[in-house]
């Protein structure tokens, strides 16, 4: 148990917040806490919204995580970086991140599980691996994964404010007119079809900054920059400005000449501070064959 006394620059802060910050630990995971009844103010339970007050007495009981009923699995892994704390790793095509219904083997977590043993973050109170994004099955790409909940929730502030560099290759259908540009469109859950996302006016703020780095046949390579990281985001708003992506099936036919399967989109650059140390990283990923196979066309 940690016993903590609110002094004077923390008070009326909410206590959910709070915890978060003393105990090192996602507010989440801090709510959790306090709903569950582990965390007490001056021997009473309080609500998520309570605010705290200079010289209050919070006890916090965290429980010992549980265990993911994960099976390990050594799953050869394309290693970018490692240490204490992060592993950064270039996720191929076809790989499901995190398991769930349909894929629960073969995914990266069953790797990560297999790589990493014990080195685990334990964020919400689950040991798992840190994964603080995620890419879609059939993008391939740069992801870092958290080792430690500090890590876990350093990392994930940053994607949070926005502070994460993510940039990503893709090949669209049809020509791009202009040489860049910026799509500022909402994105929510599809009305009819709920296990699509799309533009909607009371969806989630999303802008996505592009580039075009080539012009090949009747198909357009761009680099695109996330400001924000919504579920599918570059390809529901490429997909609404008229440019689907190459291969996309669920936000255009997916039909297309190159027999390119699955939506032509890779994670390339990713940078962000060290959640411990600090220091700005940036790493970069080579484009798939298949990718170089079209762009060398032209």
């Amino acid at each position: 148990m940690a016993v903590y006394i609110v002094e004077e620059l923390d008070k009326k802060k909410r206590i959910d917040v709070y915890v978060s910050e003393k105990a090192e630990i996602s507010r989440s995971h801090a709510q959790k806490l306090i709903n569950d009844g582990c965390v007490t103010v001056n021997g009473k339970q309080e609500k998520v919204s309570y605010k705290v007050a200079e010289e209050d007495n919070i006890e916090v009981i965290i429980p010992e995580a549980k265990v993911l009923d994960i099976v390990a699995e050594d799953i050869p892994l394309d290693i970018l970086y490692e240490d204490n704390d992060i592993i950064v790793v270039n996720k191929p095509k076809g790989m499901v991140v995190h398991p769930a219904a349909g894929n629960y083997t073969g995914t990266l977590v069953n790797a990560i599980m297999a790589h990493s043993g014990d080195n685990l973050s334990g964020i919400n109170g689950v040991i798992r691996p840190g994964i603080v994004h995620r890419i879609d099955k059939d993008t391939s790409g740069i992801l870092v994964i958290a080792k430690n909940d500090i890590a876990h929730v350093g990392l994930a502030k940053q994607l949070k404010d926005h502070t994460m560099k993510r940039v990503y290759v893709a090949i669209v259908k049809g020509n791009i007119k202009n040489d860049e540009g910026t799509i500022d469109a909402p994105i929510g859950r599809h009305k009819i079809h709920r296990k699509k996302m799309a533009v909607v006016k009371d969806g989630r703020h999303a802008v996505t900054h592009y580039k075009v780095i080539k012009r090949v046949d009747n198909l357009t390579v761009i680099e695109a920059r996330l400001e924000t990281g919504r579920t599918h985001q570059i390809r529901v708003h490429m997909s609404h400005i008229g440019h689907p992506l190459l291969g996309d099936d669920v936000y255009g036919d997916g039909k297309n000449k190159y027999h390119f399967q699955g939506q032509a989109l890779h994670a390339k650059v990713l940078g962000f501070i060290h959640p411990i140390t600090n220091e700005y990283m940036e790493f970069e990923s080579e484009l798939p064959e298949e990718f170089k196979k079209i762009i060398d066309r032209g």
